[in-house]
């Protein structure tokens, strides 16, 4: 489904950003020019995104035992990463028009307004809906060209009846700036990824606290929870159980154990089951401690 709307996505930007070229040239707009550079830079973005989303699709194997889910990451943070550099190339192209606005044809602009606002609006609408990060950083890319439009389409109007032609780079700058707050959020998902923090959908406290709760478990340690792309979310984790326990018993634990995970957004689940003393490290310090407690009692 994704990989059809980054397709489409990218068609319409490589057309239209050909389109706002010549536009541009016959309406003497460097608004529009700097537009059309920054869409098509838009567009080989979404060409990397589709090329990187597609390696993602594939099934996991002996080389990929995950899969190429974080293909699909890596897209969004080269995407990203072209996002980061087009909006600060807007700043700085538009701060020079501050200080030397000039004039451009309004009516050319009005009409190439309104056909950005149609394409782009339509592509966000197609896109929007989606937790892929891949395609949310595609679709932050035509929100933002949409938005560009929306705003090239007011500064028309207001500049023809006003002739304020400073209007136009101020606009594009607060544009720019819109959108480098939201380029931000996304690296920082990325990141997020990249570095195995928990996954935002899961507590693991709370987690932690419910399957302690089941019977027959005695303690859980070594909770290790992550994603690969925000959406598929891995669990690792030992349970320690009486040696006394039967297989049947024993299978209802882990039953009860998968049912609980699962409740938590987290699908792929591996567990590991402890009868006797743990003999690693960290659960002697566990086990001291709670053998103290117990003596302090009786």
């Amino acid at each position: 489904m994704s990989l059809k709307n980054i397709k489409l996505a990218f068609f319409l930007n490589l057309f239209f950003s050909l389109f706002e070229l010549v536009g541009g040239l016959i309406t003497n707009s460097v608004a529009i020019v700097s537009d059309a550079i920054h869409d098509f830079s838009d567009a080989i973005g979404l060409l990397i995104s589709v090329l990187l989303e597609q390696k993602s699709n594939k099934r996991p194997n002996k080389k990929y035992t995950y899969g190429y889910q974080r293909y699909s990451v890596l897209g969004a943070l080269i995407t990203s990463m072209i996002l980061l550099v087009g909006s600060l190339y807007v700043i700085y192209t538009s701060s020079f028009r501050l200080f030397n606005p000039v004039e451009v044809n309004t009516s050319g602009m009005l009409i190439f307004s309104i056909v950005g606002v149609t394409i782009n609006g339509y592509i966000v609408l197609k896109t929007f809906k989606t937790k892929n990060l891949n395609e949310k950083a595609v679709s932050l890319h035509m929100l933002e060209d949409a938005l560009g439009w929306i705003a090239t389409l007011i500064a028309s109007i207001v500049i023809s009846f006003t002739k304020l032609y400073i209007i136009d780079p101020i606009l594009s700058i607060l544009i720019a700036l819109v959108l480098l707050i939201n380029v931000f959020k996304n690296l920082k998902d990325v990141l997020d990824l990249f570095l195995e923090k928990t996954p935002s959908n899961v507590d693991i406290d709370k987690l932690e606290h419910e399957l302690k709760e089941v019977n027959n478990v005695l303690d859980i340690h070594h909770i290790h929870v992550w994603s690969l792309d925000n959406v598929n979310n891995y669990i690792t984790l030992h349970v320690k159980v009486s040696n006394k326990l039967t297989f049947k018993e024993l299978d209802q634990v882990k039953l009860d154990l998968r049912k609980i995970i699962k409740s938590h957004n987290i699908e792929h689940i591996t567990l590991e089951v402890d009868f006797n003393k743990c003999q690693e490290k960290e659960c002697h310090f566990k086990e001291t401690d709670h053998h103290h407690h117990h003596h302090g009692e009786s």
